[in-house]
């Protein structure tokens, strides 16, 4: 699996934690390292830019699946949400992530890393990782539900198509500042051109706007 790690600014400390953590638990999956680094001098991603770099990388189909999250876990959870193609799960303990990818088999996770983040934390998100990244998803839970659960995901599936606009659309006409931030954040487009499999209507029109 490709997974892709975004950190905005009010958790960038946390991101060399995250980083290990996932390592440490999905030693033969690519990680990347898409977001803030938690570094001297580097920009500031907001909330609302990463939940767009996640759509990015998501409908670009640069990677299979995004972490992010920020003090609670719910602004990313909701920013990322916005967007189609992204289904998003708000996951604080180990037993959220095991029924998260079971149920409802989302590409990605919203991490709470400031609220309730204490001694040992960093022992709770290699916890959530080995529960996140070694279920079947969609394996269903009960496993009796497994095909009633497919069957919801496939029904909001066609809601999304109903009640989001074309992603190659919402590249065109997003806030200027959103899209110069992210795009021109270190690496960003060096990584989107380097790792899209799919270059459709989505990456065509990132490549008119830039």
């Amino acid at each position: 699996m490709r997974i892709a790690i975004v950190t905005e600014t009010s958790t960038a400390a946390r991101n060399k934690v995250i980083v290990d953590a996932l390592s440490a638990v999905c030693r033969n999956d690519e990680i990347y390292n898409v977001g803030m680094k938690g570094v001297e001098g580097e920009p500031e991603l907001l909330i609302y830019e990463t939940g767009f770099l996640t759509a990015l990388l998501l409908n670009l189909h640069c990677v299979d699946f995004v972490i992010g999250g920020c003090g609670t876990g719910q602004g990313y959870f909701n920013c990322a949400l916005q967007f189609p193609g992204v289904t998003c799960g708000l996951i604080r303990e180990a037993v959220d992530a095991w029924i998260y990818p079971r149920i409802n088999s989302g590409n990605c996770v919203s991490l709470m890393l400031n609220q309730g983040y204490g001694w040992a934390a960093e022992k709770n998100l290699e916890f959530i990782f080995e529960k996140l990244f070694n279920a079947e998803f969609g394996g269903g839970y009960p496993p009796q539900r497994k095909e009633p659960q497919k069957k919801i995901r496939e029904k909001l599936a066609l809601v999304s198509a109903c009640t989001h606009v074309d992603f190659s659309r919402i590249i065109s006409v997003i806030d200027e500042e959103i899209f110069r931030n992210v795009v021109n954040f270190p690496g960003v487009l060096d990584f989107i051109k380097m790792h899209t499999r799919i270059k459709d209507g989505p990456y065509i029109a990132l490549m008119e706007r830039i």
